[in-house]
């Protein structure tokens, strides 16, 4: 039965059948036994991509326009003859499971051309779960045929290192006037930005925006670069005008160029690291399941009773872990 209905989802993903990936995905976001076992067959039995996929991590400061980037910067992709995919990472929010689903509704022309998908991805609390399940989810989307695939994270913060774990190139979305932010903005974000785009440089904030870039630039040259072939550009692009978005996916393509030797490994790195991080999430979720139950209980109260010793105790609830795993 598992089987069959494996061998059916991968036949539609082949085909191109949106609702079967949609139905994919669901599955691998499921977090019930049965829904795990298949979307584990499914993911095992992917087909192996020959082609080049970017994988491309987007994000930005409160209110600097990336559903508008987003839209704009797909449209572009696609007129280039690819095809193009957006997820979310949204760890912070239970109850929507991803701004996208709110920003969905604004890029109403990106959602609506045949050769795009978004999806926000699942929400739940772990960051490292909800990154994980993307990096299912993008493997999905490369076997349906997406050439891109574009990750958004929300908000400026720990989302970001999570997605260049899963990403081959990260985006970092300013705005004019951005110079008073680079205070709140962690030093860490800075360095693993390996493109800036200061989005909304048109109009009256052409001015304000050279002023920008120059202070990025001048805050770039103190930190310490990412990978020794590349110097991170900052680009001035207008998501309304759609200017700039050339020059990003030039650069995009060109730093591809220059580490694709490189992308092998590192997504080998990536997936390695994931993996351990699986089990840790496993181990993590197991032993918060077995608090609770009572041959936990009995041990914590003979270690609390000085019955046994605090080496013992530990031995006896890893014990009890190992049987309930």
């Amino acid at each position: 039965m598992k089987e069959k209905i494996v061998s059916d989802l991968l036949k539609g993903i082949l085909e191109k059948n949106r609702r079967v990936l949609s139905k994919s995905i669901t599955l691998v976001e499921s977090t019930s036994e049965k829904d795990k076992n298949i979307s584990e067959l499914l993911l095992s039995n992917l087909p192996l991509i020959s082609r080049a996929t970017f994988r491309i991590g987007i994000s930005g400061t409160p209110g600097v326009g990336k559903s508008t980037f987003i839209e704009s910067f797909g449209l572009y992709l696609i007129s280039q003859g690819l095809q193009v995919a957006v997820l979310a990472v949204d760890p912070s929010s239970p109850i929507t499971g991803g701004s996208i689903l709110g920003d969905k509704t604004r890029m109403v022309n990106l959602s609506n051309h045949p050769n795009s998908f978004i999806r926000p991805s699942p929400s739940g609390g772990s960051l490292g779960g909800v990154a994980r399940k993307t990096k299912d989810v993008i493997s999905l989307c490369e076997a349906f045929g997406f050439d891109v695939v574009l990750v958004e994270t929300v908000g400026v913060g720990q989302s970001e290192v999570a997605v260049c774990d899963i990403t081959d190139i990260f985006i970092l979305l300013l705005q004019p006037g951005a110079g008073d932010e680079l205070q709140g903005i962690k030093k860490g974000i800075m360095e693993i930005a390996d493109i800036i785009a200061i989005n909304k440089s048109d109009g009256k904030n052409k001015i304000s925006a050279e002023i920008t870039k120059s202070e990025i630039q001048s805050a770039l040259s103190f930190t310490h670069p990412k990978n020794s072939f590349w110097k991170t550009p900052v680009h001035l692009i207008s998501s309304i005008e759609n200017t700039g978005l050339e020059e990003v996916w030039t650069d995009i393509k060109d730093f591809f160029e220059k580490s694709k030797d490189l992308i092998f490994i590192k997504r080998k790195e990536q997936t390695e690291k994931w993996f351990w991080a699986s089990i840790e999430e496993l181990i993590f979720s197991k032993l918060t399941e077995i608090k609770t139950k009572q041959e936990s209980i009995e041990i914590l109260n003979l270690y609390k009773a000085n019955v046994i010793s605090h080496q013992k105790a530990i031995e006896n609830i890893l014990s009890f872990l190992k049987s309930e795993i």
